[in-house]
């Protein structure tokens, strides 16, 4: 991390969303399956800095992908029902990175704070890079 880029937030996604495996862990699947589910997701971490977005996921092996927040085109903010039943929320990210052309940050906590952090971080570093989104059609 440059000495300019502080994080701003750090999570990871809900055990909310491995409800259905360890549903069925109860009637059909194997407890060690709902283990596994909870280790992965409990392994899988965002970290939002100035600069861009940290994704690391992986229990043995593990891999940790950068996305530039200039690299932003759109943000949405997606709250289903059930995850909206526990307070939380998906932020769906549109980008012109290739590898991850669409990126959803998944079932997280204050899902709104983060999306205006994000929209507010972008809009900086845009400005400060001088960077714009062109699309042509």
């Amino acid at each position: 991390m440059s000495s300019d880029e502080s994080t701003v937030w750090q999570g990871r996604p809900s055990q909310v969303v491995n409800f259905k495996y360890y549903l069925a862990c109860l009637l059909i699947i194997p407890i060690p399956f709902a283990f596994w589910k909870w280790l992965q997701t409990r392994c899988f971490s965002y970290e939002l800095t100035t600069q861009r977005l940290r994704i690391a996921q992986g229990v043995f092996s593990r891999t940790t992908d950068e996305l530039e927040l200039y690299r932003i085109k759109d943000l949405s903010l997606v709250q289903p029902f059930f995850l909206r039943l526990f307070s939380l929320g998906n932020v769906v990210l549109l980008t012109s990175d290739r590898s991850t052309p669409k990126l959803t940050i998944e079932a997280v906590a204050d899902a709104g704070d983060l999306h205006e952090k994000l929209r507010r971080l972008v809009e900086e570093l845009r400005d400060r890079k001088r960077v714009r989104e062109v699309d042509f059609e």
